[in-house]
């Protein structure tokens, strides 16, 4: 659940302006979005530090088609694209599952690994499905940070939803081996949860 804040940020003469329109979006952990003109959307920070961390991640992943392009960055807030589309969980919950997201989803990891990021996972809640099919993270946390090699939270969040058996079966489609792996791992994942 979002805690609220009183959030507060020191913009640019253009981000002011353009704040003068935003339309509330959404809370989350670490800060509050706003949408803004010209399909923008502005997330304020309650920290400097996670701004400056997602900032930085958004910046190394720029030319990703996965992520959304930054145009403006202060102490407490990043201006970058808004993201149309579902929430994967919400999507999925809707409108069901298929096997051109469940590749998806499989490519965003390729891209995970293209990136160089040493966490190979997002949750539901952080990936948005377009008009088409295509898949988008909009927050991404700790990313070169920690390490996780397989997408745990996001089997787990697909699981919840009923559909992580259509998951594993369509990744099998576009990779056996990697599919063995990832459901090898997260059948531990849940036997080492049990025990504790």
């Amino acid at each position: 659940m979002a805690r609220t804040y009183s959030y507060s940020a020191d913009f640019d003469a253009e981000t002011e302006e353009l704040f003068k329109e935003a339309v509330f979006l959404g809370e989350g952990h670490n800060g509050i979005v706003y949408e803004l003109p010209d399909n923008k959307a502005v997330k304020i920070f309650q920290e400097s530090k996670c701004c400056k961390e997602e900032g930085e991640i958004l910046k190394k992943v720029s030319r990703s088609k996965y992520f959304p392009k930054v145009y403006n960055m202060g102490k407490f807030y990043i201006v970058r694209d808004k993201v149309e589309g579902h929430r994967l969980d919400h999507y999925i919950k809707k409108k069901g599952f298929n096997y051109e997201i469940a590749e998806n989803l499989y490519y965003l990891i390729e891209e995970f690994k293209r990136l160089k990021f040493t966490k190979l996972d997002a949750r539901c809640r952080d990936i948005y499905i377009t008009r088409d099919n295509k898949v988008m993270v909009i927050d991404p946390k700790q990313c070169y940070k920690r390490k996780v090699n397989y997408p745990r939270h996001l089997m787990k969040g697909l699981d919840k939803v009923g559909v992580l058996e259509s998951f594993l079966e369509d990744i099998r489609l576009v990779d056996k081996k990697v599919a063995r792996e990832w459901e090898k791992k997260y059948k531990q994942y849940l036997q080492n949860d049990e025990v504790e």
